[in-house]
């Protein structure tokens, strides 16, 4: 049962949950194309005002009536099977499709569909991409998983013959794409609800970058041995990414110190352009270099890949300023697995505040678990770590994890049973020269929000 068949026959698409960050983009996209279209989510949202601007009736709360005649059902992730309009839907016999079914029918429409895909970075380095077409007036059709500051938003409708997806490896959701450029920035053990370890996770790359056609790309970074073991057995060639000397598109001159990090990016050992970033951290202009690699493969300019992205200032949760308090500056990141704990230590270690606060939020229990030594061993390097309680996110604790075992792991660290008492205690330690540093992928940007609204 293919979402195209459903979708060229003219028949009306129920959306559940299409104020979502990615749902709302495809809602507008599916629109623009003359589908007939119905949606529903749980709450108000700016999003949702958009699409009713457009004359897409949205309804609040999902119930059994809102698939009144659907032809068929495009879902979020969130909406299980459990959800009333999924139940029904099935009773009814409504085919019910993922959103990533129709984010790949999408794609087919486009000369040019690039993916950019890995375990970290997939934001970041999505949005330094959008900045780069922009630059280059590509008028592109954008999805981040994110917000962007360019953009308003984390998605822009294009008309242009490129379009850009941050796509994601959990539930191997980029199997349905049709990316002509296929970017895999790492691959590292994650989602170990779903996958089972390392050996798995690069086999589900693997088949990712198998989608692309022989005519396309496969972007690859080749300081990264598991991307590059992951990819190897497909024998295909590579546009590696990088700073090791086998690498096509190569930083060198590097300068990754402070705020401002830059180099020289070379293209087959000749000099392309030079680039200078306005974020800080080695994994930031790692995640150019490959922002540039996949703009060389859809035929963008140096010009406009060295001035894209020296525009860029970050994506939303991203080393994101959020303000002071008591002459401490505070910023907010998403980082939540090991390996992107360490890059940004790196990156923040380097600026040379007096004292780093960091308060770090796990996200899921399983994660926290799987990877317990990898996060003591990236905490430590502080003195004095402030754990908040672990972010179930889409799980229940089955294990018994908390973060006070992870703080009684870190000598030093202190664990807190909610936000709150996490935000007092910084805010009696705060002073001048210092950094605030709220990490992790759940809600714990709120206490620097309040820390700076204060």
């Amino acid at each position: 049962m293919e979402i195209s068949q459903y979708i060229e026959s003219g028949k009306k698409a129920h959306l559940v949950g299409i104020g979502g960050v990615s749902m709302s983009p495809l809602a507008e996209i599916l629109h623009t194309r003359g589908v007939s279209l119905s949606g529903s989510d749980m709450a108000e949202s700016a999003s949702v005002s958009r699409l009713r601007a457009l004359g897409i009736p949205v309804t609040i709360g999902h119930r059994a009536e809102n698939v009144a005649g659907a032809g068929f059902i495009i879902r979020t992730a969130a909406a299980r099977e459990d959800n009333v309009e999924i139940q029904t839907a099935r009773s009814l016999g409504i085919p019910v499709f993922e959103r990533a079914e129709a984010w790949g029918y999408i794609m087919r429409g486009y000369a040019n569909a690039v993916c950019v895909a890995g375990v970290h970075g997939k934001t970041t380095t999505t949005s330094m991409l959008t900045h780069i077409l922009l630059s280059a007036e590509c008028d592109p059709t954008v999805m981040i998983g994110g917000t962007l500051p360019a953009l308003g938003g984390g998605y822009r409708v294009g008309n242009g013959d490129v379009i850009v997806v941050e796509s994601c490896e959990y539930y191997n959701s980029f199997h349905n794409f049709f990316p002509t450029v296929a970017v895999i920035l790492n691959v590292d053990a994650d989602h170990l609800d779903f996958f089972s370890g390392l050996d798995e996770m690069k086999a589900s790359f693997r088949t990712f970058a198998s989608l692309v056609p022989d005519s396309g790309v496969i972007v690859c970074n080749g300081d990264d041995p598991d991307a590059l073991d992951a990819l190897t057995p497909l024998g295909r060639s590579l546009l590696t990414f990088g700073l090791a000397e086998n690498s096509r598109v190569r930083g060198v001159n590097v300068s990754a110190a402070g705020l401002n990090p830059s180099c020289d990016v070379h293209l087959d050992g000749a000099f392309l352009c030079k680039i200078s970033l306005r974020v800080p951290g080695m994994h930031n202009l790692l995640n150019a270099l490959a922002a540039a690699a996949a703009a060389i493969a859809v035929g963008i300019p140096p010009e406009a890949i060295a001035h894209g992205l020296s525009g860029f200032t970050g994506a939303a949760r991203r080393f994101e300023y959020k303000g002071s308090y008591n002459g401490a500056v505070i910023y907010d990141d998403y980082a939540h697995h090991p390996t992107e704990l360490h890059a940004l230590l790196d990156a923040v270690l380097s600026l040379e505040y007096n004292r780093v606060i960091l308060a770090f939020q796990p996200h899921t229990y399983t994660r926290t678990k799987a990877l317990f030594d990898d996060f003591s061993e990236q905490l430590r390097r502080l003195d004095a770590p402030l754990i908040a309680p672990i972010f179930a996110a889409r799980e229940k604790n089955e294990s018994g994890i908390s973060s006070k075992d992870l703080a009684d792991a870190i000598p030093g660290a202190q664990s807190f049973d909610s936000l709150a008492e996490l935000t007092a205690a910084i805010a009696a330690e705060a002073r001048e020269g210092d950094i605030i540093l709220t990490v992790g992928a759940g809600d714990i940007y709120k206490v620097g929000e309040e820390l700076a609204g204060s």
